[in-house]
């Protein structure tokens, strides 16, 4: 039974998280255990893209995806999950992976929409969290 669930939340898109978060809670109140909720700031990719940004751009993206993170944990998260969240840095689905891995998780729990023929094409977060995580990974379709 997992006792150690990550999942991975878009704040700016309820359909990221909305089912997913329901079952993550149902399967904590059976099982006991931790909730991580992680999302990624994505990074700038090259060196002179971030030049067209002020100095600390960067460092205050952070500091406000993180306020909006505890935001959305306070208002989204019953009071019965014990939850640590984490504001993540750089490739989405490489940073869910490594958070899997550090976090020591038993299962991600991910929310994706129906594929359309783009996401056959290109491959969304989700699925390359399926296909590379060490964990199970159960994903929950809108």
């Amino acid at each position: 039974m997992p006792r150690t669930v990550l999942m991975p939340v878009d704040l700016n898109d309820e359909k990221s998280w909305r089912l997913a978060l329901a079952e993550a809670v149902a399967m904590l109140r059976a099982n006991g255990g931790v909730l991580h909720v992680v999302s990624v700031l994505p990074d700038f990719g090259m060196a002179m893209v971030s030049g067209y940004f002020k100095k600390d751009f960067e460092k205050e993206a952070l500091k406000r995806f993180g306020q909006a993170l505890t935001d959305w944990v306070a208002e989204h998260i019953p009071d019965d999950i014990e939850v640590h969240p984490h504001v993540l840095h750089g490739s989405i689905y490489d940073e869910i992976l490594r958070a899997a891995d550090k976090l020591k998780a038993d299962v991600i729990v991910i929310g994706s929409h129906r594929p359309e023929l783009k996401d056959y094409l290109l491959g969304p977060n989700a699925a390359r969290v399926v296909r590379h995580a060490r964990q199970s990974v159960y994903v929950v379709r809108e």
